[in-house]
């Protein structure tokens, strides 16, 4: 039976939007608080200024610790001092070039740069979401989200009216289409059954931080590959599940403005050229996979490690070089037969419109890797590494209990810090080794942030996204408002980041490889 107030409103109505009240409450303070933070690149500049001040602290009061690793005594020094400053002048710019994800995300993009270009990747997120049943729509937009990370931010700006398109095609509410792409893209950002450019950074942002215990490690961008797949598979499932048993009956109250499901935001439909595109490209991805097969099949491959090792490789160590050229040859012949390439010049053309695309994340690296350098310099990042992992081993803190409080640790500061490689820069350094010396290798460590730093994405208003997903919202029902988007969103999101967090204790206690060459505690 349903209760009503006076007024006729009912009561569960009215707990629900005080719940939502409050919700939009706290994420608006979340959005001042943001918006007082510095841009990225300032952020670090001034990390690296407290740091500093911190290091002189440290190494006046003597401030130690002996790496079991090593056995060695590592002491705090002085970031201020003679050598500290000599350090920042002559290694300035070594320390940028030799940045571990620089020169990795720089060869993928020329790839991805391609395959954007010549339009094979909005053929491909088109065609996934085309021609589906009503019965599957949700998940196969879903599942092309995951895929769509392969093309970064550009994925929010084609899926999401493609998302819109795809459920009106099948007689549903655009505006559940619009929900399912944005959160599928946000949410799940760091899961996906395609190597994606985030792999590459993260990867060498990880194998930067493992240093601090093992000069030698290396995290390849096929980690996590195992671990992202299924996610990519669970996520979408999960995203359908919520989708058909709650979000559903919340788009009911929402209907559609009256001559809005007319406008005109597109076709699905993909034209013959492209068809023929996509035909050449997957010919084209056969050929590079069997040629690649080919190479490595033979014990003397130069492609193989010492001892004919694949784990230990030049395909794995250097994997970011051939998903360039797989991403080059696939956005070619794409190109060729959809006619978007009409000459061999087209490619450099591509090329270069896709570096000037990272010319920002150029930028912000340039202050990461000062500020790692010194972070690394000084000794802090080692010394507090050391010391957590003894507080936690005295305390009889188990892995799941560190994976969890890591996880919540992240989630909070992603809310705030939606960059997912500055944010990753800034907790690596201590995270990484820390678990290194539980004997948790950096690769699960990595996992775990990539399910942080992506399921809030979908909720913060920090995010400039969810601006843009509002936008796209508007165009069917104009007095949507954040309340509405997040009243969607936000089921979402919580629902990935239980089930994420459960499929990494999955992997984790069942002793699954996360990836390729990737060990196993």
């Amino acid at each position: 039976m349903t209760v009503f107030r006076k007024g006729g409103e009912p009561v569960s109505s009215v707990a629900e939007s005080r719940s939502l009240n409050t919700l939009l409450r706290a994420l608006g303070g979340i959005e001042r608080l943001g918006n007082r933070l510095p841009h990225p690149f300032w952020l670090f500049v001034i990390l690296s200024a407290v740091l500093g001040l911190v290091s002189w602290g440290l190494a006046a009061a003597g401030v130690s610790a002996v790496n079991p690793a090593t056995g060695k005594t590592v002491a705090a020094k002085n970031l201020l001092s003679f050598d500290g400053v000599q350090m920042m002048v002559s290694d300035a710019i070594k320390n940028y070039t030799s940045f571990p994800p620089l020169g990795t995300i720089l060869v993928v993009m020329l790839g991805v740069a391609v395959a954007e270009r010549s339009g094979l990747l909005a053929a491909v997120l088109r065609s996934g979401v085309s021609k589906v049943s009503p019965k599957w729509v949700t998940f196969a937009l879903a599942l092309t989200g995951m895929v769509s990370h392969v093309a970064s931010d550009a994925a929010y700006v084609v899926l999401i009216p493609l998302g819109a398109l795809a459920f009106r095609a099948v007689g549903r509410s655009p505006i559940l289409g619009i929900v399912v792409a944005f959160v599928s893209i946000s949410a799940g950002y760091d899961a996906s059954p395609l190597v994606t450019p985030v792999d590459a950074i993260l990867s060498g942002l990880t194998t930067a931080a493992a240093h601090t215990i093992d000069p030698s490690y290396v995290v390849t961008p096929l980690a996590n590959y195992y671990f992202s797949l299924a996610s990519s598979l669970v996520l979408a499932g999960a995203i359908t599940l919520v989708t058909e048993r709650v979000l559903a009956r919340r788009v009911e109250s929402l209907p559609v403005d009256p001559g809005a499901d007319e406008e005109d935001l597109g076709s699905l439909t993909l034209s013959a050229a492209e068809r023929r595109g996509l035909r050449a490209a997957l010919i084209a991805l056969v050929v590079f996979l069997v040629a690649m097969v080919a190479a490595v099949l033979p014990a003397g491959s130069p492609l193989r490690g010492e001892g004919g090792s694949i784990v230990q490789s030049p395909l794995l160590t250097s994997i970011a070089l051939f998903l360039g050229l797989a991403f080059l040859a696939v956005g070619w012949a794409y190109g060729r037969a959809a006619g978007t390439v009409t000459s061999s010049g087209d490619i450099p053309g591509f090329m270069a419109h896709g570096l000037r695309e990272m010319a920002p994340i150029l930028v912000l690296f340039f202050a990461i890797s000062q500020f790692l350098a010194y972070f690394k310099w000084t000794g802090i990042g080692e010394i507090i590494a050391i010391k957590g992992a003894d507080l936690l081993k005295s305390a009889g803190v188990s892995g799941p209990v560190v994976f969890l409080g890591i996880l919540l640790v992240v989630t909070v500061i992603n809310l705030v810090v939606t960059s997912g490689s500055a944010q990753w820069a800034l907790v690596a350094p201590v995270f990484v080794p820390m678990l290194m010396l539980l004997d948790i290798p950096p690769e699960y460590t990595q996992a775990l942030y990539r399910i942080a730093d992506s399921c809030t994405n979908a909720i913060t208003p920090m995010s400039p996204y969810f601006v843009m997903a509002l936008g796209f919202l508007q165009r069917y029902r104009r007095s949507a408002g954040i309340g509405t988007l997040a009243s969607m969103t936000i089921p979402l999101a919580f629902a990935l980041l239980v089930v994420w967090t459960l499929l990494f204790f999955v992997f984790w206690w069942l002793g699954i490889p996360l990836g390729p060459g990737a060990p196993v505690p």
